[in-house]
């Protein structure tokens, strides 16, 4: 006959491994889901830098939405962050598409031939730039603080490929909370792509 003292020890010595081993797996399942969320759907961003004054100030924290990329490309006016050339992720406007021609004349955007009415960036631009054709599978981009940004002017238009999702939030400060995304007014002109 068994000892009922043996018995009941085997059954909780077995119980809490049980119940151990249910919180591992949660945690697993909870650790995949976070990883799953932040590599296909969202992702925070700290601004670095003025080159989105006043639009996004340095140090605010932002959530980047991946998802509409996967149904479509970028739009004009969107706010993105990218795989810059120099390995970090930079934030900045699209401004042109595949196809598009742009220009800077008289401190103002030429979109396609059409001076762009741009309440957003900070002031005039001091550098003329010549008319640029957009190659197909890329963007233009360019930073609202046009005066100080590093951008397409200089760096050239960037792979569609290399964008990692658009701005949707502004996160912290918290008196800074503002959604941006799809609710951002596009003062650029819309339509297809050429």
């Amino acid at each position: 006959m068994k000892d009922e003292s043996q018995v009941t020890e085997k059954k909780t010595g077995s119980g809490i491994g049980a119940i151990l081993w249910d919180w591992v797996k949660a945690a697993l399942v909870a650790l995949i889901i976070v990883f799953g969320v932040y590599q296909f759907l969202f992702q925070q961003f700290v601004v670095d830098g003025h080159s989105m004054d006043h639009t996004l100030a340095n140090g605010e924290r932002l959530i980047i939405d991946k998802i509409p990329y996967y149904f479509g490309p970028p739009k004009r006016g969107d706010i993105i962050v990218f795989h810059a050339p120099d390995g970090q992720d930079w934030v900045k406007r699209v401004i042109g598409l595949p196809g598009d021609t742009v220009a800077v004349a008289n401190g103002r955007l030429v979109l396609d031939g059409k001076t762009i009415n741009e309440p957003y960036i900070n002031g005039l631009m001091d550098t003329p730039f010549p008319q640029t054709k957009v190659p197909k599978g890329d963007l233009f981009v360019m930073g609202d603080n046009r005066n100080i940004s590093e951008d397409s002017r200089i760096i050239g238009p960037i792979p569609i490929s290399s964008v990692i999702g658009r701005v949707d939030l502004i996160i912290w400060p918290l008196n800074k909370f503002q959604v941006l995304g799809s609710t951002q007014e596009h003062y650029l002109p819309q339509g297809p792509a050429k």
